[in-house]
């Protein structure tokens, strides 16, 4: 279905049934006239699930599910408030949002939903399961005329042939790294240099061989394996001398009278196959039938997609080097995260309205115009790897390309040329990058050339003529070097360049290399706090500079850390005060994806930012591609002006000082478990008064039992009496002594006590980490007679309303905003979060209520004595009392702070609250 055909069919949809809504009579009418008319899915009925059977401690049916597509849908009647809880069949109160999770929580792993959408008729509320706490999207029947392709994930089955294509891919990689490891035994010394750089160079040419025979760049089918064929394992390592020097001679400086099958093979240029001093061991028996068998016999490289360079790269590496360099590799579906708002989502919609035009010779000039202006594009990746970003880029681009030719072509013949121009004219030489790895130089270079050849080809059934791809005559610009020394507008000019793109390198300040800390400073911007900043912040910093007094469009996938925390105070405020940028379009937390084996699993954020003259439309995504009109996307990611939060050393508002925990440093046998605390007071019952329970964020959630030494009120005299402690405090004298950390070394002096002495009568706890799963940070109360150690924050005899305050979904909510992370889970940070936080004022009425509310948490809790935190915080298994009483003390909190109690979303709530502490920072 075209656009206008959706748009049309959506605007019926909607006034068919604006005033319906009937949930038993009416729910599946409803859904498969939406998959059938607005989505055209052909049989529905075939497509969609109604009524499926689930097994709780009852019978309970799913109302729809969508296996294809990983979609379960909770369907209510439109008189349903979908985010008030409704009592069950068993008495518990759900909302429709968690009866599905419950349900979900039921079904085999394989078919658990993607996505959760719940329904009135009237509005969808959807629920991503990769950030199952997030605050849904809201999609109203009324307004689908225009937001209908928000709902277009119900029946993205996703690309079959890219599906075949990653497929083959890897099993290309699997090949390349048996083939990596078999020659690899050969060298003389493994671990020389230049062997392996050697064989870096050796695989890639390796796979370009594999690839041109079987693509038939060649000239046939199996033309290097005919040839290797005829070589006996001893003699093979000439034949590819041979081979390499032939494919890098020109016709012209060749040997007339050779007649050799050598003869056969075309120029091929580039560089490729140059270099002459590249090693190349003895082969083996297994090496040859690895590339006669599997590689060639049994393998076809022409499916492949280029971007398995990146993985090929990926696998052969040497763990170790990848963690260093912090290089990880995109899937394709990753990497359209970042081009197609860029820039292809815009190119692709230009397409679409040159195609609409009626009169045939303007649509045409528009279409010529179209392709030259494709042709005059610039990327430039300054931390391009092996070429995934750039490789994907130019397919996309030259597939647009080709759309252009079919409307220009209509299906003719093409005699000579295109219209007295070369048919094609997007070309390689239009993608720059910089690489520090030269290995990886090369493979960049290599895959575009494969990318080129693949294109080429889909370009011939376009114009149906037939394209010379050999001798090659382009070459991308990819420059060896570290992209935070090199001058970005030496590898191309500012003023030539269109868009910046990229996965720069993922490590955190405190694990940079000197040399990476040392980059950062070198940029010179001035910054205090350079070194607390994550190495990609340089490639954020060299972007802004570059796109000054320009129309550069820049986008990163960065970590998630760069928007969370003290980090954005650093970077984004360079940035804003030095720089007319700002943040366009954003993708929040997601988990990465790499096409190679061995995953590496990275939770990241994708940043697109521009100068301020550039009015651009701000989005921000969601991991599944569905986006939100944003006024201003804050560095924060959400829908807010560009406020930003900076560590503080004390509260912004009055309210009682949080401190840190226990800090130990060094004194392990101070700590006990439950066995060897009863083993302590069976020896030596005069102990028992000295031991405490002991908490961190691990015991405090999941209710571990953990104790240790508290000896600060034990004279010499009474400790001198307990040997088996004073074992123990001499095993700690002993370990700070001989510990190379000064502080350990002074407070061995101080053999019975911690760093920190901090014992109040009662304190509210705060864990510094907790997962993401959960809505509420699951915080208490402690005695004296418990031990807060450095895992954990405290309020000193905080009161029941400071617990209410922090214990209430606008505290949660702006924590989940401007809090660190750890991997997804929130690490809670008293210097950026508590002591940023904006309080409310409230009235000794409001002030009583909360009170009350915030009690009312304690004593659900209490009628769950068996239960920990962890089991009552669960979002699925939360008993519907506390459930309650958490809902009770947020209407409690939300008076308080004067904010409206329906249709106000955590994005509002953050807002206010960041407008709360603008005002009381100045």
């Amino acid at each position: 279905m075209t656009v206008n055909e959706q748009k049309a069919a959506a605007k019926a949809f909607v006034e068919a049934w604006k005033d319906k809504g009937y949930e038993k009579g009416e729910s599946q009418p409803f859904w498969l006239a939406l998959l059938r008319n607005i989505f055209g899915v052909e049989k529905p009925e075939e497509f969609i699930i109604f009524e499926e059977q689930v097994k709780l401690d009852h019978t309970s049916f799913i109302d729809v599910l969508i296996p294809e597509t990983h979609v379960m849908i909770e369907q209510k009647g439109s008189n349903k408030d979908l985010r008030k809880p409704i009592k069950q069949s068993d008495g518990t109160l759900l909302t429709p949002f968690q009866q599905a999770k419950r349900y979900s929580s039921e079904l085999p792993y394989s078919q658990r939903p993607r996505w959760i959408v719940t329904c009135n008729f009237q509005t969808f509320l959807v629920y991503d399961m990769e950030n199952p706490s997030g605050e849904p999207e809201e999609i109203l029947l009324e307004n689908l005329e225009k937001e209908y392709y928000r709902l277009s994930f119900l029946v993205d089955t996703g690309n079959t042939h890219l599906k075949r294509e990653m497929e083959i891919s890897i099993q290309a990689g699997d090949i390349v790294g048996v083939l990596y490891d078999a020659i690899l035994k050969q060298y003389i010394d493994p671990t020389n240099k230049h062997s392996l750089k050697s064989l870096n160079m050796l695989c890639v040419r390796l796979v370009f061989c594999l690839y041109a025979e079987d693509a038939g760049i060649f000239g046939r089918k199996n033309m290097f394996h005919d040839y290797l064929a005829g070589f006996q394992t001893k003699d093979m390592r000439r034949a590819l001398i041979d081979l390499f020097k032939i494919l890098d001679t020109k016709p012209e400086a060749r040997d007339p009278y050779d007649n050799s099958m050598l003869s056969e093979f075309p120029y091929v240029n580039g560089g490729l196959f140059a270099d002459e001093n590249i090693e190349i061991p003895q082969f083996t028996d297994e090496i040859r039938d690895v590339i006669l068998s599997r590689a060639s016999d049994d393998f076809d490289w022409s499916e492949i997609s280029p971007t398995i360079f990146g993985a090929v790269f990926e696998s052969t590496l040497n763990p170790e080097t990848r963690r260093a360099g912090g290089m990880h590799y995109t899937s394709i579906e990753n990497i359209h995260k970042l081009i197609d708002p860029l820039f292809l989502d815009e190119l692709k919609q230009e397409f679409e309205e040159i195609k609409e035009v009626k009169v045939t010779k303007t649509r045409e000039n528009k279409l010529h115009a179209f392709q030259e202006k494709l042709s005059k594009l610039k990327f430039l990746d300054p931390a391009c790897g092996s070429g995934n970003f750039l490789t994907e880029t130019y397919i996309s681009i030259r597939r647009l390309e080709n759309d252009i030719l079919k409307e220009l072509n209509q299906g003719q013949i093409v005699f000579g040329g295109f219209g007295g121009y070369n048919p094609i004219q997007v070309s390689i030489s239009q993608f720059y990058g910089i690489e520090i790895n030269d290995f990886a130089v090369t493979v960049a270079k290599t895959a575009l050339w494969i990318a080129e050849s693949q294109m080429m080809k889909e370009t011939e059934n376009v114009v149906h003529m037939q394209l010379d791809f050999l001798p090659l005559k382009t070459n991308a610009f990819i420059v060896e070097g570290n992209a935070l020394q090199v001058d970005w507008e030496q590898v191309v000019p500012k003023n030539e360049l269109s868009y910046i793109m990229g996965n720069p390198p993922f490590v955190g300040a405190k694990y940079q290399s000197k040399g990476q800390h040392n980059d950062l400073s070198n940029l010179n911007t001035g910054l205090k706090d350079i070194g607390l900043l994550d190495y990609v912040g340089g490639w954020y910093i060299k972007a802004a500079r570059m796109m000054d007094n320009t129309r550069i469009q820049t986008a990163f996938v960065s970590t998630n850390s760069i928007t969370q925390g003290g980090e954005p105070a650093i970077l984004w405020k360079y940035i804003f005060d030095n720089h007319s940028s700002n943040i366009h379009f954003a993708y929040r937390t997601f988990v990465w994806g790499s096409e190679a084996k061995d995953k590496a699993q990275v939770h990241c954020v994708i940043i697109g930012f521009t100068n301020a003259v550039l009015n651009k439309t701000k989005k921000i995504f969601t991991s599944n591609g569905r986006y939100i009109e944003a006024n201003n996307i804050s560095p924060y990611l959400i829908d807010s002006p560009n406020i930003l939060v900076e560590k503080r050393l004390k509260p912004l508002c009055n309210v009682p000082k949080m401190i840190a925990g226990n800090k130990g440093v060094k004194c392990l046998p101070l700590f006990l478990d439950k066995e060897e605390k009863e083993q302590l007071i069976a020896k030596e019952p005069s102990a028992e008064k000295y031991i405490k329970r002991m908490i961190g964020s691990a015991e405090f959630i999941n209710n571990i039992e953990r104790y240790c030494l508290w000896l600060v009120d034990c004279s010499p005299a009474e400790l001198r009496k307990m040997p088996e402690v004073m074992k123990r405090v001499e095993a700690t004298r002993e370990e700070r002594l001989s510990s190379s950390d000064q502080q350990a070394q002074a407070l061995a002096d101080k053999p019975m006590l911690f760093r920190d002495t901090n014992n109040p009568d009662t304190a509210i706890i705060v864990p510094l980490v907790s997962s993401e799963r959960r809505r509420y940070i699951p915080m208490g109360y402690i005695d004296s007679n418990t031990i807060a150690n450095n895992k954990v924050s405290m309020i000193p005899n905080g009161t029941l309303y400071e617990f209410g305050v922090l214990m209430s979904n606008v505290h949660n909510a702006w924590m989940r905003t401007v809090s660190m992370r750890m991997k997804s889970d929130y690490s809670y940070s008293l210097a950026i979060v508590y002591n940023n936080f904006p309080w409310c004022n409230p009235t000794p009425e409001q002030k009583e209520k909360i009170e009350q509310t915030a009690q009312g948490i304690l004593d659900a809790r209490d009628l769950f004595p068996d239960c920990s935190l962890a089991d009552l915080y669960d979002s699925v298994a939360m008993p519907p009392q506390l459930r309650k009483a958490h809902q009770l003390n947020d209407k409690a909190v939300m008076e308080a702070y004067g904010f409206p109690i329906k249709n106000f979303t955590e994005s509002d709530c953050v807002t206010e609250l960041m407008k709360m502490y603008q005002v009381l920072t100045k």
